[in-house]
Order: C-alpha cells, then sequence, then structure tokens
C-alpha cells in the first residue's frame, strides 16, 4: 500500500483531508483494475491546478516585473509551466513513487510517463489548494517551481522557439520552415502529438506534445539544437 505520509514529509504539507491527495495520485488507468477503489480520477483536480499554477506564476511575474512587456511576460510563463519543466519537477518530488497506475502504464517510462508526471503535478496544486487554500499553493509553487526562473533566463529557455527558429532559417539558410504532424495517438482528453519541422523536404528535428502548439515549440527548440543555431 502506498504511504502517502512519506510524500507529506518530502512536501512538507500535512493534508486535512488525506483522499484529495490520493485522489491526485489517481490516474485514469488505476480505475479500471481496481473498480472497488472509492475516490475519481485525478483529471478533474489537474483542471483545477492548471488554472491556480497559471495564476500564481502570472502574479509572480508581473509583481517581479514591472518593466517587461506582455508577450515577454506570457513567454516566461510558458517556459515555466509546460509539461517539461513541470514533469522535472515532479521528479525532483519523487512523485513517479507514488503514482497509482494500471500495470500496463506502469511498463511505459518514456514520454507518455513525462506527461502523466506533468499532469500528476497539477492535479497536486489542485489538491493543495482545495486542502490549504491559495496561500499555501503559492509557497509551494514558489520553492519549487519558481526556483528554476534564474535558468529559464539564463539559458533563454523562456524564448518563442518557433519564431527564433524561423528567423534563423530565413536568415541563414533562405528558407522558411514547415511543420508537418507525423505521428497523432491516444484519446480526445488526452491527445499526443508528433511533429517535424522540415527545411524543404528535409527533416530537420521533432518534438512532441499534448497540443500540435506544444509539439511544434519542441521541434522547434530540438532543431536549433540540431543546427547549433541557439
Amino acid at each position: 500500500m502506498t504511504d502517502f505520509s512519506k510524500f507529506e514529509k518530502k512536501i512538507d504539507i500535512l493534508f486535512q483531508d488525506k483522499s484529495l491527495l490520493k485522489q491526485a495520485f489517481t490516474h485514469r488507468s488505476y480505475l479500471n483494475e481496481r473498480p472497488s477503489w472509492k475516490l475519481p480520477h485525478n483529471e478533474r483536480l489537474e483542471f483545477l491546478g492548471d488554472a491556480v499554477l497559471e495564476l500564481i506564476v502570472t502574479e509572480y511575474l508581473f509583481e517581479k516585473y514591472p518593466e517587461k512587456p506582455e508577450g515577454e511576460l506570457t513567454s516566461l510563463r510558458a517556459a515555466l509551466v509546460n509539461a517539461t519543466m513541470l514533469a522535472k519537477i515532479a521528479g525532483d518530488l519523487n512523485i513517479n513513487d507514488f503514482l497509482l497506475l494500471s500495470r500496463g502504464e506502469k511498463k511505459d517510462t518514456g514520454k507518455a510517463r513525462q506527461y502523466i508526471l506533468a499532469n500528476t503535478f497539477e492535479a497536486l496544486i489542485g489538491a493543495i489548494y482545495l486542502d490549504q487554500e491559495y496561500k499555501t499553493a503559492k509557497s509551494f509553487i514558489k520553492r519549487c517551481l519558481l526556483v528554476y526562473l534564474d535558468e529559464v533566463l539564463k539559458n533563454n529557455l523562456w524564448r518563442d522557439a518557433k519564431s527564433f527558429f524561423q528567423e534563423k532559417a530565413q536568415e541563414i539558410a533562405g528558407i522558411t520552415p514547415a511543420y508537418k504532424v507525423l505521428k497523432e495517438w491516444g484519446p480526445d482528453h488526452n491527445k499526443h502529438f508528433l511533429i517535424g519541422v522540415f527545411l524543404n523536404d528535409e527533416v530537420i528535428a521533432q518534438g512532441e506534445g499534448l497540443s500540435k502548439q506544444e509539439a511544434e515549440q519542441n521541434a522547434a527548440f530540438n532543431a536549433l539544437e540540431q543546427k547549433g543555431w541557439g
């Protein structure tokens, strides 16, 4: 049986309603094998947590950078709340050790697991918000996510990779990049896309995401690295 008290110690938050914490870690697939499980899966908490996360990060950036324009703040926020960053933080918190998954999902430790980790982190924020309210959720996000802001700025992770790759491709190769969906899979509520970025007929790099826009950004970022145009 998963001991969630260890996770509470890890994040230094003691839940009043333990079922909220368990629900945050309950993946849809787990219910298929455990019909007697009394809690719903975590997608509603993820929906709430996504909104809470975006508000707290937006508020923080708005107050910290009064001189930055809206477009730059949007890019900074996107770099902090994308699936790659959230999966990284989920790794910092050892969320993987507490996930409630089906046997099939447990075997898949690749990209799909990274998205599950990112989604679970959002569900956890939703659970913290409901159990402890806004102040605790804000404190939690500041100490586990916003500490990466300096790294985002230092490595230019906030930059719009798609726009920057187009600039470089036109400047150096005289070609406008094109993006094509190479593969898509998953149910409507959890769709995944694999997109290739092309210069003429040559595929330069691929990117994966939960939306076409995210996959295109990841493809462009990978293409910049591939070409050494960073």
